[in-house]
């Protein structure tokens, strides 16, 4: 019989209390027992805010400086990552190479449960080794029960590579430990069915996850005010976001933004500059590029030029 790690002290396996006779709940229960569970996700991720902010900071730093972030993960927490990763593209107008997610299993995984991949700590060490991860990247390591083999052994090629590693779990650290330079635990306590951690560990996650990529792209100059001045308008959803973003900061007509929108190249923040500063595309842009993309900071710059 093959050796097998026992797993049933984790955080993430235990037994919820309060769900012990969940085959005999009334829809209306189960909906209630569900909404008070979820609770404890949103009470988790508070709990994490220290280090989680400290992560927002070493990544916008390191993504200033050239480097790239990356998530990994395996079965809910690679899907998670992956998500994250591909929705800042059309939100940020960000590259796809600069957020990118990886999965073990690859890209069948995501649509097709492919655990049994996530037990290879060779996988997740030849997978960063794939991407030439170096000093410059951050690689976020998420795993809910913490265990996961695919993710340490990522982690570990990573530092070996002088990346920043960032761990995400679900369990205390005293149960299992990680040697990452940012360690976040997102302690949601037991699952209302027993380990499934695509429950309320993964809400947690997904809040994390929500909170690093939002932060990260503010801290770029991504946002203005709480607007994504960044997206990629690709379709008729998100142009009509953009006509809407600039008629509220310019209070210019829905013509006359549509207009300015088209002379930008429909770039959303060069638009806004060139209304506020009078500048056209060319100049627009290069103040821009001056200013790492911080819309804020060029028009500051060009106002006190001009005084």
């Amino acid at each position: 019989m093959t050796n097998l790690e026992e797993r049933g002290h984790l955080l993430t396996e235990q037994i919820n209390p309060e769900s012990l006779n969940l085959d005999r709940l009334s829809s209306l229960e189960l909906v209630e027992l569900f909404n008070q569970e979820d609770q404890k996700a949103v009470a988790a991720v508070a709990n994490a805010k220290l280090q989680l902010s400290t992560a927002i900071e070493c990544i916008s730093t390191q993504l200033n400086q050239g480097g790239r972030l990356f998530y990994i993960g395996a079965g809910t927490s690679g899907r998670l990552g992956v998500l994250d990763a591909a929705e800042c593209p059309p939100t940020f107008c960000t590259p796809p190479e600069l957020v990118q997610g990886i999965i073990a299993g690859g890209a069948g995984a995501l649509l097709r449960s492919s655990e049994d991949l996530e037990d290879s700590t060779h996988d997740g060490a030849a997978a960063i080794a794939q991407r030439q991860i170096n000093q410059l990247d951050v690689v976020v390591g998420i795993t809910a029960g913490g265990t996961t083999p695919f993710v340490h052994g990522a982690i570990a090629a990573a530092r070996q590579r002088g990346a920043i590693t960032i761990f995400i779990a679900c369990v205390p650290a005293e149960q299992v430990s990680c040697s990452a330079d940012i360690d976040i635990r997102l302690l949601t306590g037991a699952e209302i069915l027993a380990g499934s951690t695509r429950l309320k560990a993964g809400t947690a996650t997904k809040l994390a996850l929500n909170i690093l990529s939002t932060g990260v792209m503010v801290k770029l100059g991504k946002v203005y005010g709480n607007r994504m001045v960044d997206v990629a308008v690709t379709n008729q959803k998100l142009r009509d976001r953009a006509l809407r973003i600039l008629q509220d900061l310019t209070n210019l007509s829905r013509e006359a933004s549509d207009s300015l929108l088209e002379r930008s190249g429909k770039w959303v923040k060069l638009a806004l500059l060139m209304h506020w500063t009078g500048l056209e595309k060319t100049a627009g842009t290069q103040l821009l590029e001056e200013h790492q993309g911080n819309l804020r900071l060029a028009v500051h710059t060009y106002q006190a030029r001009q005084s």
